[in-house]
């Protein structure tokens, strides 16, 4: 039964994990194309990138990147 538990809760956490990537992508699609033209996907560069741009990108895709942080 713990096991269970267990298993629950991470399914959970990696759902949400999954639910804030698609919110980043959704929100984060024009600035990506935008602002990070020519970025490699992959590493974390296209997010390394997105926040070397903060204050230019969208606030939609601003408040995507906050939920990932949290």
């Amino acid at each position: 039964m713990r096991m269970i538990l267990i298993a629950l809760a991470l399914a959970a956490t990696a759902g949400t994990a999954l639910a804030q990537e698609g919110d980043l992508a959704k929100y984060c699609k024009s600035d990506i194309e935008r602002l990070c033209t020519g970025v490699q996907p992959g590493g974390g560069r296209l997010l390394k990138c997105l926040k070397a741009h903060g204050k230019e990108m969208s606030v939609g895709c601003a408040q995507a990147l906050q939920k990932m942080k949290g």
